[in-house]
């Protein structure tokens, strides 16, 4: 399976999960490192997007193409255990829960957790510290140019 990450360039070349462990995320808490990945490009542009100031253009970007292993069983969150207010920002402590127990209990590599922001598309949250993450490549890193009318 192939998943898609954008970042800036100079964390590109690295999947640790230490971005998301600084400061705590929808699916993770502070101090837990988990690596957030998209399904699709335009999924990975979009996550970014909605996080980013309006009318700020980044630059140096980089869209990661990364490969989880087929064989790598990837654990689906039911959503009957999603909160109502599961999609709201900033997100409830519970979402973070449900996610810091996917890292603690070691048994998957691989969450897929429906997206907040594209309603019917998934994200694929990864744990770096399972051992079978050391399966898992990046294919390529390309410059990544957001469309200015997007702004």
């Amino acid at each position: 399976m192939k998943v898609y990450r954008l970042s800036k360039a100079k964390y590109a070349g690295e999947l640790s999960g230490i971005g998301a462990a600084k400061f705590g995320n929808r699916w993770n808490s502070k101090g837990v490192e988990m690596i957030y990945t998209a399904g699709c490009r335009a999924l990975a542009v979009t996550e970014v997007l909605v996080h980013l100031p309006t009318g700020l253009i980044p630059e140096d970007m980089m869209m990661i193409e990364i490969d989880i292993p087929d064989h790598l069983p990837v654990k689906v969150l039911d959503s009957k255990v999603l909160p109502e207010n599961w999609k709201v920002f900033p997100p409830p402590a519970e979402t973070r829960h449900l996610g810091d127990a996917f890292v603690a209990d070691h048994k998957f590599v691989i969450l897929k957790v429906p997206s907040a922001v594209v309603e019917g598309d998934f994200n694929y949250l990864i744990n770096p510290n399972h051992p079978d993450f050391k399966q898992i490549k990046i294919l390529s890193k390309k410059a990544f140019r957001f469309d200015t009318r997007l702004f």
